[in-house]
């Protein structure tokens, strides 16, 4: 029988997130929240967030503050315009009731404040630093007050200037997640829990019982904020278990209202 190093499984179950289309893992909140969310789930809030008229937002992308911005220099495209938000003091997000913090799923990035980087075309006939802190702004309130996550910096680039009015902004196709089907206590609690429109199978069943915890993957309501869904997912996933096992939880999707709903 073969053994797999922990550095040949994490790079084993980043390349599968990569194929099955979530990007990386972030995570939402704080470190004690045991929350993380698909790159590509939060990336879709965020378009829809930033569509500032007048801009077309292009490539985005969401990691780490402590990795190294890319040199514009480099890519040969054009200035970048850098702005970073001081954080405020973290709040106590987990009160003494709350289930104790679970591990990250593998390869996720650890909790820490993030920076998200993001190219864009703006018409001339707007001056590129308004242009710039409106979709800055429109990025900064939709990570925070519809996602939960802690962003400090926003890296915009901008690619191109636009003649005439900005064409409508399009917004890839959210890959399509699995959903399961609600089976047992702790299941049946996470899918009851208001802003939780499934339960998902992406990286591997809904609910996941290893010995020190439990992961659980949910799809949740774009009409609420993703952060605080998933902490109520927590505390219900950890109040319908016998042991009382710390609980991670994943959102892979956030969901918009379909017509008529």
């Amino acid at each position: 029988m073969t053994t797999r190093s922990p550095q040949r499984a994490d790079g084993w179950a980043a390349a599968v997130r990569q194929r099955l289309g979530l990007g990386r893992l972030l995570p939402l909140g704080g470190p004690g929240d045991g929350v993380w969310i698909a790159e590509t789930a939060a990336a879709s809030v965020l378009r829809g967030a930033a569509a500032v008229p007048g801009t077309v937002l292009g490539k985005l992308r969401i990691g780490s503050a402590a990795e190294s911005a890319v040199d514009p220099a480099e890519t040969g495209t054009s200035a970048v315009d850098r702005g970073a938000r001081a954080s405020a003091p973290a709040p106590a997000s987990v009160s003494a009731a709350a289930p104790a913090p679970a591990p990250a799923p593998v390869s996720a990035l650890p909790a820490g404040p993030l920076r998200i980087e993001a190219e864009f075309s703006a018409g001339a006939d707007r001056p590129l630093p308004d242009a710039a802190a409106a979709v800055r702004e429109a990025l900064w309130a939709a990570a925070d007050a519809r996602l939960g996550l802690d962003i400090a910096e926003v890296d915009l680039r901008v690619t191109e200037l636009l003649d005439g009015d900005a064409p409508d902004q399009v917004t890839p196709a959210v890959p399509t997640v699995p959903v399961a089907t609600a089976d047992g206590p702790a299941a049946v609690a996470a899918a009851g829990v208001p802003g939780v429109v499934s339960l998902t199978a992406v990286l591997g069943p809904a609910v996941r019982t290893a010995q020190d915890h439990v992961r659980i993957e949910v799809a949740t309501a774009a009409d609420r904020r993703a952060l605080d869904v998933a902490r109520s997912v927590r505390r219900a996933v950890a109040a319908a278990t016998e042991d009382r096992l710390p609980v991670t939880v994943l959102v892979t999707n956030v969901v918009e209202p379909g017509p008529g709903t």
